[in-house]
C-alpha cells in the first residue's frame, strides 16, 4: 500500500510477495529500529557521491563526506552476517577549479577497514561507454585528461570468506577462446611464468568474468521512466541500471536472503530482489523517488529495463559442459586497441602545452567537440 503524505520512518510501500518493503527515512535511524544485530546478508547500495556540483538528491562535500558516512558504517557492520557482503558503488569526483581528481572515495575504503575492520573482497570498475565526455572543462575544451567513464565498486565483508559463487556471474566466451577450444591447445608455460595446463582447454561453458563490469547506461524509455513521466513524478536523476546490483546479488546471496538498499533512490535494488527472490528493504529519503519506485512493482510482468533471467545456480556449470550452448555475443563490448588511430608521422603534431593546459583556449576548434 502507498500513503499519501507517509510518516518518516514508516513503510511506504509492501510488495504483495510479502518479500519487501520500502521505507521513507534516513535508513541510518531505520536500521536501528528494523533490524537485527547479524540479519543482513546482503547491503547493496551507491551512495551519493561527494560531487563538486550539488544533486537535487543532495550530496556532502568531500571535506565532511567521512564524517557524514560513518554513522552509516557503524550500522552496515552491526547488521551485516558475519559471511555477508557490502557493495558500494561510489564514483569518483575532480578538485574544484584543477584537473586533478579527489581522493574521497579511497579513504572511505580505508576509513572502512581500518576503522570498521572490513576486508576488501575485491574492487570492481563498472565502465560505462555510452557516458558523456566529462568533466567538459578538462576532455573537451582543453583536451587535457580523458573522459571519465568508470566508476569503483568495493566489495567489502566482515570476514576474508564472504559467501560467494562466481558460477552466478559466468560470461560467453570469447571468440578466440571458442576457437581454442574447437581446435586444441598445447599446454605449456607461457613467458610470463604462467603454466597453462590441458585443463585450460576444457569447455565449462562460460567464462570467469573479469572485474571490470562493461555495462551501457542508456535507460531512456523504460517502464519507470514512462511510469514517472505519465503521473508527473521526477525520475531519479542517478539511477543504475538493473543488471550492476542484479551481478552481485546472484553472486553474493541465495534465494530467501536479506538484502538492504540503504541510499535505494528509485529501488532498483528492490526490483532485482523481487524477481531473484530475495527478501529486500530499502531506504530512501525523499517522498517523490518513491512515488517513482513504486512503478517497478506494479506490473505483472517485469518492466522492459529488467530483463528476466534463470538463475545460476551451483552445478549448473557441469550441465553447460555436457551439453554446451552456442551463447550470443553479439551485445558484447569490445573495446578498440588504442593503437587503431595512431601513425609514425610525428612531423605535423602538434606539441604539447607546456603549461599544462593551464591557459583555456580561446576558441574551441570544431574537431573538438567530437566525443
Amino acid at each position: 500500500m502507498v500513503a499519501e503524505a507517509a510518516p518518516i520512518g514508516s513503510t511506504y510501500y509492501e510488495a504483495p510477495s510479502g518479500l519487501g518493503r520500502m521505507v521513507l527515512g534516513d535508513s541510518c535511524e531505520g536500521m536501528k529500529q528494523d533490524l537485527a544485530d547479524h540479519s543482513v546478508d546482503l547491503i547493496m547500495t551507491s551512495p551519493p557521491f561527494a560531487l563538486v556540483r550539488k544533486k537535487e538528491y543532495g550530496n556532502e562535500d568531500e571535506s565532511k563526506y567521512l564524517q557524514w558516512f560513518r554513522p552509516f558504517a557503524e550500522q552496515f557492520r552491526r547488521v551485516l552476517k558475519d559471511n555477508g557482503s557490502l557493495v558500494i558503488d561510489i564514483g569518483g569526483s575532480w578538485i574544484p577549479g584543477q584537473p586533478t581528481r579527489s581522493l574521497y572515495h579511497f579513504k572511505l575504503l580505508i576509513m572502512l577497514c581500518d576503522e570498521f575492520n572490513f576486508h576488501l573482497a575485491q574492487e570492481f570498475y563498472w565502465w560505462n561507454p555510452a557516458k558523456l565526455p566529462t568533466p567538459a572543462e578538462w576532455v573537451n575544451v582543453r583536451r587535457v585528461r580523458v573522459k571519465d567513464a568508470i566508476n569503483p565498486i568495493w566489495w567489502l565483508s566482515p570476514t576474508p570468506w564472504p559467501k560467494a559463487s562466481n558460477r552466478r556471474v559466468l560470461q560467453p566466451y570469447s571468440d578466440s577462446m571458442r576457437h581454442l577450444l574447437q581446435n586444441g591447445y598445447k599446454a605449456k608455460r607461457r613467458p610470463s611464468g604462467h603454466d597453462i595446463s590441458t585443463k585450460f582447454s576444457t569447455n565449462n561453458g562460460a567464462a570467469i568474468p573479469p572485474n571490470l563490469i562493461a555495462l551501457a547506461h542508456t535507460e531512456s524509455n523504460s517502464y519507470y521512466i514512462r511510469y514517472c513521466r505519465e503521473r508527473g513524478i521526477e525520475p531519479h536523476p542517478a539511477r543504475y541500471p538493473a543488471e550492476l546490483p542484479e551481478y552481485f546479488i546472484r553472486m553474493l546471496s541465495d534465494p530467501g536472503d536479506l538484502v538492504v538498499d540503504p541510499f535505494a533512490g528509485s529501488c532498483v535494488t528492490g526490483e532485482v530482489c523481487e524477481r531473484l527472490k530475495r527478501h529486500w528493504l530499502c531506504y530512501e529519503t525523499v517522498e517523490e523517488y518513491l512515488k517513482g519506485a513504486r512503478g517497478r512493482f506494479v506490473q505483472a510482468s517485469p518492466s522492459s529495463d529488467s530483463t528476466v533471467r534463470p538463475l545460476l545456480l551451483p552445478g549448473t556449470t557441469d550441465l553447460l559442459a555436457q551439453a554446451p550452448v552456442v551463447l550470443d555475443t553479439s551485445n558484447s563490448y569490445k573495446v578498440s586497441r588504442p593503437d587503431v588511430l595512431w601513425t609514425n608521422d610525428v612531423v605535423d603534431e602538434a606539441m604539447l602545452p607546456p603549461d599544462g593546459g593551464r591557459t583555456r583556449p580561446e576558441k574551441l576548434p570544431v574537431e573538438q567537440t567530437s566525443t
